[in-house]
């Protein structure tokens, strides 16, 4: 059986090794994870290893790097079909209040009727609901439930709401959202359908000679030995360094996930043409912390002011942003979907802005979308309209400006 897993992983092109399936095999056989009687939880039959189990284990032996961990997830779970991995992150919310049965659609002219809370409103509103509710709820307007137009809840609609308890976003609407998500960080080894990009950000890179180191000059060097009836005669010339230093600052999950593969050729090509390449990930919007590994987001955090302290003026500030959120997220504090911001996220992107003179952000969204979301409009003041769409002639521009 587990044969045909290893050709999973590697048709997955993930860099899985015999020697390294043969020690998960051994690591079986040895029990490291053992087979569940299953009395003891009444989920597993006699003779049958628990999924969560299994997958840690083979994911620790067979997975090198974190950067896989993606293409891990997606071979796994199309192998395993029909085995869930169950993780609880609403523990104050019951689950049966947000048991899916009815997803409401609406027309627009129904969504139009459907007012929406202010921001103090809203928090308030929601404590109330905690006090009160005792029961699931469908359909309706008021409680936390599903399906309906309250402002609480999933599979619903509401102008402006928190969302609980919903795999993930429908309207692009919701101001929090009440359950922790997992993210995944872009793969850097994505390759490139085509060179355009690289062809494209090749514009900012400018080579500078620095100091007196050099190197052979083999083309000057063959074509003088020639020139010298076949005497060596070896040509030096300085050293080039590519002096161009980048700071990446990439969004990450929830709307995101639709451009996913074009962030991640971006990031490939902006991998292979800058040696001085510093990113790091955010979430809608920047605030007092940021993170390299998504899935080490809480426990590794990097602070803003560090970031700001750490790195010069001559780096290039490039945020890669869809900038659709609640304007809330950038006005207000504690307006972040995850956690209470003490200050609001258009602090935190002057003071980036002020810090690093050359920038510019590359949103992913269709420049036609633009007009019609709030908040990218608020985020193209904040960069002083150095706003620029994830296409060929975008990056063109961009690099442009960055290099001037």
């Amino acid at each position: 059986m587990l044969i045909d897993f290893f050709y999973t992983l590697r048709s997955a092109k993930l860099p899985v090794s015999v020697k390294e399936f043969l020690m998960l095999l051994e690591a079986l056989e040895a029990g490291v994870v053992g087979p569940n009687s299953g009395k003891a939880d009444g989920q597993a039959s006699e003779g049958t290893y628990k999924i969560d189990d299994f997958y840690y284990l083979s994911r620790t032996i067979l997975v090198k790097d974190e950067k896989h961990y993606d293409k891990f997830d997606r071979a796994f779970a199309s192998y395993f079909k029909g085995v869930e991995m169950l993780a609880d992150f609403t523990k104050e919310v019951p689950l049966e209040w947000l048991r899916k049965n009815l997803e409401l659609e609406l027309s627009p002219e129904e969504k139009v009727k459907i007012e929406k809370m202010g921001w103090d409103e809203l928090m308030e509103t929601l404590k109330k609901r905690f006090e009160e509710q005792k029961e699931r709820h469908e359909g309706g307007s008021k409680w936390i439930g599903t399906g309906g137009t309250s402002p609480f809840g999933a599979n619903g609609f509401n102008p402006q709401g928190i969302r609980i308890g919903q795999e993930k976003s429908r309207n692009k609407s919701a101001v929090k959202v009440w359950d922790q998500r997992a993210y995944k960080d872009y793969d850097d080894t994505q390759e490139l359908g085509t060179r355009n990009i690289k062809v494209a950000l090749r514009r900012l890179r400018k080579f500078a000679r620095l100091g007196n180191v050099e190197e052979l000059d083999l083309a000057d060097t063959i074509h003088s030995t020639a020139a010298n009836a076949g005497w060596l005669d070896i040509k030096m010339v300085p050293e080039r360094h590519n002096n161009v230093k980048v700071l990446l600052l990439m969004d990450v999950g929830g709307t995101m996930d639709e451009h996913i593969h074009r962030v991640e050729e971006m990031f490939s090509a902006v991998k292979a043409e800058f040696k001085h390449l510093e990113f790091y990930y955010f979430h809608n919007c920047v605030y007092d912390f940021m993170w390299k590994h998504n899935r080490r987001r809480f426990s590794e955090k990097f602070s803003t002011w560090d970031i700001i302290r750490k790195y010069n003026k001559d780096y290039k500030l490039i945020f890669v942003g869809d900038a659709t959120m609640s304007p809330y997220e950038i006005l207000q504090p504690g307006g972040s979907v995850e956690y209470n911001n003490e200050e609001a996220g258009v602090e935190w992107m002057q003071r980036l802005t002020n810090a690093f003179p050359k920038f510019a952000w590359i949103n992913p969204e269709p420049q036609g979308i633009w007009q019609y979301r709030q908040s990218i409009s608020i985020i193209q003041q904040l960069v002083n309209q150095r706003m620029y769409p994830l296409t060929l002639k975008g990056l063109e521009e961009a690099m442009r400006l960055l290099s001037k």
